[in-house]
């Protein structure tokens, strides 16, 4: 009795038509992926207006043009004005209340919550003097208000 290994050599060294279609998917698919994700990412309206559902090519917009464009404010920037703002209107403690509460709410701006709480040490001074923006120093952020004062008064 004879007996072919055919079957079990074919799919022992991987010739077999499965680990074809395997290789082929392996090489095409990362492609086909890539392409399509760059075609959707151009069809999207980036802009938020609603009116007209046109594609930017990136030949259309001039280098003078993206010079002249107002950047993005980063949240902590935001933040920072907003709360300097709120120093001029009411006083430097309510801006600090707003200051922990917004880090005890959204920790990703922990890291700029001294160079905030600095900015609004020296706003302080400028506005109410060294002796009364030292009045409302609290211990938000390590005293880095504290800190923003006194650099603002030497």
């Amino acid at each position: 009795m004879k007996h072919t290994h055919t079957h079990t050599q074919r799919t022992r060294h991987g010739r077999g038509p499965a680990r074809r279609i395997g290789r082929s998917l392996a090489l095409v698919l990362p492609v086909v992926m890539v392409l399509s994700g760059t075609l959707a990412v151009t069809r999207v309206n980036w802009s938020g207006s609603g009116s007209s559902p046109s594609v930017l090519a990136a030949s259309d917009v001039s280098s003078a043009e993206v010079a002249h464009r107002p950047k993005a404010l980063a949240p902590h920037e935001v933040l920072r004005d907003k709360l300097l703002v709120e120093l001029q209107e009411k006083n430097p403690g309510v801006a600090l209340t707003h200051l922990q509460q917004a880090v005890n709410g959204r920790p990703s701006l922990a890291r700029h919550c001294t160079s905030i709480a600095h900015a609004l040490g020296r706003a302080a001074v400028r506005a109410y003097g060294p002796s009364r923006a030292q009045s409302y120093a609290r211990p938000v952020c390590d005293t880095s208000f504290a800190t923003g004062v006194a650099a603002q008064h030497t």
